[in-house]
C-alpha cells in the first residue's frame, strides 16, 4: 500500500534531524532542508516545493514548515508532524548553531538572517508558526501530530500517528548538545596524540 506523504513542519532545531532518521527507518524517502542558500528563494520557493514534493515521501526542515498549507492542498491525505521545543532551549540551540551566520531562507522566514542579536524576533516567529499550524488543523486530529521529540522522543506517538509498526531499534536522537560534547571529549586524546606526532615530525624535519 502506498504511504501517505509526511511533512515535518516544525522549525529547524526542533529535532528535525531525529525526525528525518526516524522516517527513513520507517521506510520513507525523506528530503530536506531544501533551497536554504538560494539567493532568490522568495521567487523560487513555490516552483521548488511543487517539484520536490512529487519526488519524495517525506519532508523536514526548511522550507517545509512555511508551505504546509500549500502542501495540504496539493497533496490531500498527507500527514503533518509539528515538532516543537521549549522556546528558551530552542533559541539557545539556534544561537549556538547559527550565531551571526545568515541564509536567504532565514531572512525570508524571520525577516532577519541570523539568530544572534535577534532572539526575540526568532522566538516570536516560531511561536506564531506553531499557533498557525494548530489553528489550521483544528478539528483534524488524524492529520496533525504535535510532538516535542526532545522530551517525548520514542517510536509510539509517531508510529501510531502514521499507522506504522514500531521498529526494534532505539528511537534516534540526533545532534543533541550532550552527544556533541561527549564526542568532543572522546576525541580529545586522539587529537592530542596527532598534535604531538605532528610536532615531533616538525622537530625531526628541522634537524635534517
Amino acid at each position: 500500500m502506498k504511504k501517505s506523504k509526511v511533512f515535518g513542519i516544525g522549525f529547524h532545531k526542533t529535532a528535525t534531524t531525529s525526525l528525518k532518521i526516524a522516517l527513513h527507518t520507517l521506510g520513507y524517502n525523506v528530503t530536506g532542508p531544501n533551497g536554504v542558500n538560494d539567493p532568490d528563494i522568495r521567487n523560487n520557493i513555490n516552483a521548488m516545493v511543487e517539484k520536490i514534493s512529487q519526488k519524495f515521501d517525506a519532508f523536514q526542515d526548511n522550507p517545509w514548515p512555511i508551505v504546509f498549507k500549500r502542501m495540504d492542498k496539493m497533496h490531500p491525505g498527507s500527514k503533518f508532524i509539528l515538532t516543537t521545543r521549549n522556546p528558551d532551549e530552542w533559541i539557545r540551540s539556534q544561537v549556538r548553531h547559527f550565531g551571526t551566520r545568515t541564509t536567504p531562507m532565514r531572512e525570508m522566514i524571520y525577516g532577519v538572517g541570523c539568530p544572534a542579536g535577534n532572539e526575540d524576533v526568532f522566538v516570536r516567529r516560531m511561536l506564531t508558526h506553531n499557533s498557525d499550524v494548530i489553528d489550521y488543523f483544528r478539528g483534524r486530529p488524524k492529520d496533525l501530530l504535535v510532538i516535542d521529540i526532545t522530551r517525548e522522543g520514542n517510536w509510539e506517538p509517531i508510529c501510531s500517528f502514521l499507522d506504522e509498526p514500531v521498529p526494534a531499534s532505539a528511537f534516534p536522537h540526533a545532534n543533541r548538545a550532550v552527544d556533541r560534547e561527549e564526542r568532543r571529549l572522546h576525541l580529545r586524546p586522539l587529537v592530542w596524540i596527532i598534535q604531538r606526532a605532528h610536532n615531533r615530525l616538525r622537530h625531526i624535519m628541522k634537524q635534517l
